[in-house]
């Protein structure tokens, strides 16, 4: 077998805050298609805030939870 020619690719250099942000951004995203999916299997969907995350400086951020319930559907013959 030859060498690889693959070499290692850098890291991108980005700060911490904008680490943060984009994990933010990326699990918003996810849970969107996720609440997506659910209600086209037949689920309606609610997101409750259930706390506050407070870091003391004057920074925030809500915490939730789903709520999740079916319709029941009643077949009339």
């Amino acid at each position: 077998m030859s060498a690889s020619n693959f070499k290692a690719a850098p890291m991108p250099d980005i700060s911490a805050t904008d680490r943060a942000i984009n994990r933010v951004a990326e699990a918003s995203h996810r849970l969107n298609e996720a609440v997506r999916r659910a209600t086209e299997a037949g689920y309606s969907v609610e997101l409750v805030r259930v706390s506050r995350h407070h870091d003391g400086a004057g920074n925030w951020g809500d915490q939730i939870v789903p709520t999740v319930r079916t319709v029941e559907r009643t077949t009339e013959a």
